[in-house]
């Protein structure tokens, strides 16, 4: 099968298109024969050895699939085959991989491949942001850093969803109307003003309950400055470098929470198939869009992601199989 891989940490020019040995499902898995594959910040990250450098090389990327299931291992459903799955799988840059059944989720017939690589990192991510790490209720207010990328659009929809006033930053009007287009009430431009100051002038003074930055090093002072009293700011990402470390007397004023989320962390089973069902029931219903920006063949895996770490795209960005 064909398989994007690289041999040597570095630059998008790393990654390889080649010919490697097709996967077997092992027991309790499936292989699936992939039609598209996400493609994630942390993608690049691993690329470039600052994530995961401990996973020996030559690698194949990816942890998300959309396709078929084309075979089952020992002690699987035999039901499963020819099912329209989307799956977290490791090794997805592929035609072909494995992925457990616990980690499947049928991907409803309205839904496309392309959309159903983009649902469960980057909406397993959101969902958890809102629900799990910040609880946002109704009448409460959201501020959703990078709000027009792939984790952001979902963020802006979920909290939507539950009720809350939701603000955006974003770097460019594109982008701004994308936000708003899915449920952003405000979006605020990086590059016109401070952030802060806006989102104290958009919330009459008081701030906002809760922050989502991915950000980091570029945001993370604005971040807390846009809280208000008792508010939570969660990072879940550092794209713009780590930012500085938390000097715990600044948070006593307002009594703030800072906080981490990541996906890989240890998620109770029952939490994440409800977190799974709850996203796949929003798609298949409409009420949840995963709005694909770049999609590309496999083969251009490279520019994929020389476009996504220059911020180059909205929402999900997918490498189709041809």
């Amino acid at each position: 099968m064909r398989a994007i891989r690289y041999h040597q940490v570095g630059g998008p020019e790393v990654l390889r298109l080649e010919e490697v040995p097709e996967p077997v499902a092992g027991p309790g898995e499936v292989r699936i024969r992939v039609h598209a594959a996400g493609v994630n910040f942390a993608d690049t990250e691993r690329r470039r050895g600052l994530y995961d450098a401990a996973v020996p090389l030559p690698r194949i990327l990816g942890s998300e699939a959309a396709g078929v299931v084309e075979s089952v291992g020992p002690g699987v459903d035999t039901a499963w085959l020819g099912r329209r799955v989307v799956a977290l799988a490791t090794r997805s840059y592929a035609e072909l991989t494995t992925a457990p059944e616990k980690e499947l989720l049928v991907l409803p017939e309205r839904v496309s491949f392309e959309e159903g690589a983009g649902l469960l990192v980057q909406g397993l991510t959101a969902w958890h942001l809102i629900h799990t790490m910040g609880r946002l209720s109704v009448g409460q207010s959201v501020l959703i850093h990078a709000a027009a990328g792939g984790v952001g659009l979902m963020a802006v929809q979920l909290a939507k969803a539950v009720g809350a006033k939701v603000l955006g930053t974003v770097s460019t009007r594109e982008k701004a109307r994308l936000a708003r287009e899915l449920g952003a009430d405000e979006v605020i431009l990086y590059e016109e003003g401070d952030v802060a100051e806006r989102v104290r002038t958009l919330t009459e003074g008081r701030g906002v309950d809760l922050v989502l930055d991915s950000v980091g090093a570029n945001t993370w002072q604005s971040s807390l400055d846009s809280l208000a009293v008792f508010g939570h700011l969660v990072s879940y990402g550092s794209a713009s470098g780590a930012p500085p470390p938390v000097e715990l007397e600044s948070l006593y004023e307002k009594s703030l929470k800072v906080s981490a989320y990541w996906l890989r962390t240890y998620h109770p089973p029952e939490l994440q198939r409800h977190a799974r069902e709850a996203l796949r029931a929003e798609l298949a219903e409409g009420r949840l869009q995963v709005r694909t920006g770049l999609v590309v063949d496999l083969a251009e895996a490279a520019e994929a992601h020389r476009q996504l770490e220059g911020r180059g795209t909205v929402g999900k960005v997918v490498l189709r199989m041809p």
